[in-house]
């Protein structure tokens, strides 16, 4: 006869759009397959995934994002590191050269390496130090964006697609990358809106007045609040997220205080779809 194996975590919604704490977890210590399985449904269906006071190593992050998919290395170059998975987002510079990047402007709503083919799925980000103000993440729900648009836009964006491309040149493919406006989930099945003033450029098919028009009108929608989480940090916290599913956006920070948070990212497996 099996004995079920109660399950130690707990998850704490945080009444918002999306989000939920993940409790019950260290995570410097191997999970079993069950909690696995239900830290991976809970980011399915809350989008946004946070584990408090954790202490753990680079390695020890990069093995906690392997439960989600394969990491591999940011497209940006960064200076030579141990663990080429770790992307280091960082203000700060030793020996006059930055540590990372980012700096401590903000960052508008935008959705993980969509400028690729086959841009980001799941992203986690780990903080290591943090600005006593500033510097907050805010998350939308893009399936709730997406459903609350009239019927008149949603039959407006059916089978658009827009172009996707980076403000540093050197990062972009060769080719011009073109996503699905609207995207459809591969795991919930849920169609999310896919568009964000940071990195989309213009929808195809319409004229860039009209483009200009649709995008101006969706990103209202998108800077709505009630859509939204904001993530007030604190060191030691694990978050990840679901791009399929979110876009985000970080507020500046003081340029005078340090800040260093190191993400993982899982890209390059999937082709966005309608």
């Amino acid at each position: 006869m099996t004995t079920a194996v109660q399950s130690s975590i707990i998850i704490v919604p945080t009444g918002y759009a999306l989000g939920a704490e993940i409790q019950g977890v260290d995570l410097r210590s191997p999970i079993s397959e069950a909690d696995v399985a239900q830290i991976r449904q809970a980011l399915l269906d809350y989008m946004v995934i946070f584990f408090r006071d954790q202490q753990i190593s680079e390695q020890q992050q990069v093995e906690f994002t392997r439960h989600f998919g394969i990491p591999i290395e940011h497209v940006r170059e960064q200076r030579d590191r141990p663990i080429k998975e770790i992307f280091v987002i960082s203000n700060v510079k030793e020996n006059g050269e930055p540590i990372g990047a980012l700096g401590n402007d903000e960052i508008s709503y935008h959705s993980d390496l969509s400028y690729m083919r086959k841009p980001g799925t799941i992203s986690t980000l780990y903080a290591v130090e943090i600005p006593s103000t500033g510097g907050q993440t805010e998350w939308v729900n893009c399936y709730a964006i997406y459903e609350s648009l009239s019927d008149e836009m949603k039959t407006r964006l059916k089978g658009k697609r827009a172009v996707h491309r980076h403000y540093v040149e050197s990062q972009n493919p060769q080719e011009l990358v073109d996503q699905p406006v609207v995207r459809r989930h591969p795991q919930t099945n849920k169609p999310s809106l896919f568009v964000g003033p940071h990195l989309t450029k213009n929808i195809l098919g319409v004229s860039q007045e009209e483009s200009d028009a649709i995008l101006k009108e969706l990103n209202e929608v998108i800077h709505q609040p009630r859509f939204a989480y904001r993530h007030h940090w604190r060191v030691g916290d694990l978050l990840v997220w679901d791009n399929r599913a979110t876009m985000h956006r970080r507020e500046p920070f003081p340029a005078t205080e340090r800040r260093i948070m190191k993400r993982t990212q899982i890209f390059n497996d999937e082709i966005p779809y309608e």
